[in-house]
């Protein structure tokens, strides 16, 4: 399996109903967990069956997509699933008790309720929350691809915006030759990791470098009042200054795997 990652290009109502999709999907997950709280020893099958109940109930549960409602559901059986294993395994402390999901920001759909258009650069989602058709902003070409092959569409909502994720289903194999060359790697904390050869790769510290820029964001959503308009783009803001930092993180990670690749030596 393989994500591959667009940036969703909208007007503020399809903004607007994303927002009401996941608040849907998170009632939905929500609602399986009380149930489950109610009626001890309910699996998977009783969860979908009042997923059923719940489309038949409120009606802005039914203008979701109805595999989108089953996704929310497994991901309510998963959390009760780890919950039983940790109980059986007997992990300390307090066993990953299923809780209520407060925060929820993302929607997942299946293999219906969108649509791509003959370029691979649009995606309509024909629910009945009215998304409609979304622009993709990427470098990465979906017709590349078999439209069998996605597995999953998932809508996620961070503070940059708003984006789509494809799962796609793909045999992928690397071929590796061993060199017979053998490299040593010692992880520190002054430096990320120093190699056999005496080459050292620094530490670039990106959490410590913006953490004052954290504190500064954290300052002023704490100064706002709670509730108001103003506290919630105080929010906005801190969260851009922690992705930021998460996606500094990931690239760097990403370009040493590619060094360690492209160098054909054995690590170990």
């Amino acid at each position: 399996m393989i994500v591959l990652e667009f940036k969703a290009k909208g007007k503020t109502t399809q903004y607007a109903a994303i927002d009401e999709a996941i608040k849907t999907a998170q009632f939905v997950r929500n609602k399986c967990i009380r149930y489950w709280m109610d009626n001890r020893g309910v699996g998977q099958k009783e969860l979908y069956r009042y997923n059923t109940a719940l489309r038949a109930e409120f009606p802005f549960v039914k203008a979701l997509n109805s595999h989108a409602c089953q996704v929310s559901v497994e991901w309510a059986y998963s959390s009760i699933a780890r919950f039983y294993d940790n109980r059986k395994r007997q992990v300390p402390g307090q066993k990953g008790y299923p809780k209520f999901k407060k925060n929820c920001r993302s929607v997942e759909y299946k293999t219906s309720g969108w649509s791509l258009s003959e370029t691979g650069k649009q995606i309509i989602f024909t629910d009945k929350k009215g998304i409609g058709k979304l622009k993709l902003k990427g470098t990465w070409d979906l017709n590349f691809y078999q439209i069998e092959q996605i597995n999953r569409v998932r809508l996620v909502r961070r503070a940059d915006g708003y984006y789509v994720q494809f799962v796609i289903k793909i045999e992928h194999q690397v071929d590796v030759k061993p060199t017979g060359k053998t490299i040593g790697l010692d992880v520190g904390l002054k430096e990320l990791y120093t190699d056999s050869n005496g080459y050292s790769e620094p530490n670039p510290r990106f959490y410590r470098k913006g953490e004052k820029r954290l504190k500064f964001r954290q300052r002023r959503v704490s100064r706002k009042k709670k509730g108001s308009t103003n506290r919630k783009k105080a929010v906005n803001r801190l969260g851009r200054v922690h992705l930021k930092i998460s996606r500094q993180r990931q690239e760097h990670a990403k370009r040493i795997a590619r060094c360690v690749i492209q160098s054909n030596d054995l690590v170990v």
